[in-house]
């Protein structure tokens, strides 16, 4: 069944709601908050926020992206993650249809939002999104082909191992923790949803993502460059992202263009 002008606004209003959950996330998970039931509240002067004024972007528009009591800014990451959250969801939406894949697909960008900007600000990517990620993506795989299960096993033993293993020999090599658990974890849920040959491709992606942004991260930042220590996990999620999306047409592009006999 193809989505028509309703369904496609319905899933932007729903994706919008999702990245305002995710927000909540973001800023919780962290700081070892509850995620559920507590009522949002503002970070500069406590004040608990009435549900009118907690609308997803609007309530940042109408409000200047400031609190309305204290007038504390409201960071931008709030409307930022919303609209990104909707617009995936919507290309999601379209590429797939109304289909099993695209529950899958919708749960794994939240995932990876959320593992993007934890891991971002504090080099941290937390368990209660990864390990139920693993489950829901193997569980996912039963009803979904590709990756189908037996991949998506493979898929978690090489993403998780195959972190594992830099790991060790990181640390071996430089004498200090060179891979979190944490992207260990993640790689391990990638695999689970893309199966094994995506997820390869994944850490080939994250490498070259994360040796740019990083070349030009320590260039412009001394600290940066003193403490030489930059998460993974967001280059890992882009790259996923990006694999999830164009896998099949890199993977085809590169057999056709560069294992021709």
């Amino acid at each position: 069944m193809q989505p028509d002008l309703y369904m496609f606004t319905l899933v932007g209003l729903f994706g919008l709601a999702i990245g305002s959950f995710l927000n909540v996330l973001i800023y919780r998970l962290p700081r070892d908050k509850k995620t559920v039931m507590n009522r949002s509240v503002c970070p500069h002067c406590g004040h608990v926020i009435p549900f009118y004024l907690n609308i997803p972007l609007i309530s940042f528009i109408l409000l200047r992206g400031k609190c309305r009591w204290c007038h504390g800014p409201i960071s931008f990451r709030y409307p930022i993650v919303e609209l990104i959250t909707a617009l995936l969801f919507l290309l999601f939406l379209y590429r797939d249809g109304l289909t099993a894949r695209l529950i899958a697909d919708w749960f794994l960008v939240a995932a990876l939002m959320v593992i993007f900007f934890v891991d971002w600000e504090f080099r941290i990517i937390p368990d209660k999104i990864t390990i139920p990620g693993i489950v829901i993506g193997l569980v996912a795989a039963l009803f979904i082909n590709p990756p189908g299960l037996v991949n998506a096993m493979i898929g978690t033993v090489v993403g998780g191992g195959g972190l594992l293993a830099v790991a060790y020999i990181g640390q071996w090599m430089f004498k200090k923790e060179a891979m979190g658990g944490g992207d260990i974890k993640m790689a391990a849920m990638l695999g689970a949803f893309i199966g094994w040959q995506k997820v390869l491709l994944v850490f080939f992606g994250g490498a070259l993502i994360g040796m740019a942004v990083s070349l030009a991260w320590m260039a412009l930042s001394p600290k940066v460059r003193q403490e030489r220590i930059i998460p993974f996990g967001p280059f890992l999620a882009l790259a996923a992202l990006t694999v999830v999306l164009y896998g099949d047409k890199i993977i085809n592009y590169y057999i056709t263009n560069f294992l021709r006999v």
